[in-house]
């Protein structure tokens, strides 16, 4: 492959309310023809009212961009940085209007979810496509579940949360590893043949476990389940596996959010707030290891990935073995039908 002449890097995310008056207009984005009635929206909307409206996303999307924009002018490597969101402002359309602007003609962008499946991959890829109709050109970056930038920052997070509880003997506790759960349908038509985004995952855990070298035994669990419930999500919950390891005699739960780069709402909520009162009422000691964030090697990670797809010549940093690619198929990550009414 040739070397690619690209002119500008976008960080494209979730998005989030900046204040009170922003968490419904936001969630209303976040659910646009999925028919979710306000009420249900409402319970949510309580999530972020509890943080003052606001949701961390945005300021560590923020904190993430000027230290990228610094390891890249640490590198050498002049590209202008730009930010769009998903569902709230800086939206994508917004940002890609402006890089026309301002002459840009080929950007890669950097997605804030390594994994793949409809959601955190096929859908970022539509948004791209509908906000640049008009230019510039945008390609996605890789997926980086397995990159040492990733792996490294979670497994020294779980070996500092794992240290808390070293009273305790390594058999009675037990390692959590969470990530956002999504429909089955969905996890059966993530990749080109199905499974790809628990596979990844499992990937995931597999290498910080053995890099946090603890010796406590690992399970795989998921949060942030929403929907109607006789629709099947991947499972178990992490309340549900906290309810479990207590049965089974384990004392201490080490919980460790590998689906996320950043403390973000779900997992200040639903980790900090229900599943730490899950595990206060059943006696279970309980530490949530960090996430990446701006850490120095997650962003290194992001100018490496960067540098890689200007020169494809430029060594490709993995610790896995499941394939990654530059370009997904086109039948990759299709959504399942919607079933008729």
């Amino acid at each position: 492959m040739a070397p690619v002449d690209y002119d500008a890097v976008v960080l494209v995310s979730f998005g989030g309310p900046e204040g009170p008056d922003d968490v419904m207009p936001f969630l209303r984005n976040v659910v646009r023809g999925r028919d979710v009635p306000d009420e249900r929206l409402a319970e949510v909307a309580e999530h972020y009212h509890h943080f003052g409206g606001v949701s961390p996303i945005n300021a560590q999307c923020r904190e993430l961009l000027d230290a990228l924009r610094r390891e890249l002018a640490r590198a050498g490597i002049g590209l202008p940085v730009y930010w769009g969101n998903r569902n709230w402002h800086p939206y994508l359309t917004d940002t890609a209007a402006q890089m026309r602007s301002d002459g840009v003609r080929r950007a890669l962008a950097f997605v804030t979810s390594p994994f793949g499946s409809y959601s955190s991959c096929r859908q970022y890829l539509e948004d791209i496509a509908a906000a640049t109709a008009d230019g510039p050109v945008i390609d996605k970056i890789r997926h980086y579940h397995d990159h040492p930038g990733y792996v490294g920052p979670h497994a020294d997070a779980v070996r500092a949360a794992a240290a808390t509880l070293a009273d305790l003997p390594t058999d009675a506790v037990r390692l959590a590893f969470t990530a956002h759960s999504i429909p089955m349908s969905m996890q059966e038509r993530s990749g080109p043949d199905g499974g790809r985004y628990g596979a990844q995952l499992r990937e995931t855990a597999r290498l910080v476990a053995r890099e946090a070298g603890t010796g406590s035994a690992w399970d795989l669990v998921w949060q942030s389940r929403s929907g109607p419930p006789q629709v099947p999500w991947l499972e178990p919950d992490i309340n549900d596996h906290l309810r479990a390891l207590a049965e089974a005699g384990v004392r201490g739960v080490v919980v460790s959010p590998i689906g996320f780069i950043s403390d973000h709402l779900e997992v200040t909520w639903d980790l900090d707030s229900e599943a730490k009162e899950t595990a206060r009422e059943l006696g279970l000691r309980y530490v949530r290891a960090g996430t990446p964030g701006a850490d120095p090697r997650f962003v290194t990670m992001v100018r490496e990935l960067i540098q890689e797809r200007i020169d494809p010549s430029v060594p490709r940093a993995r610790l896995g073995r499941l394939p990654v690619w530059d370009a997904c198929p086109v039948d990759c990550c299709r959504p399942a039908p919607r079933p008729s009414r």
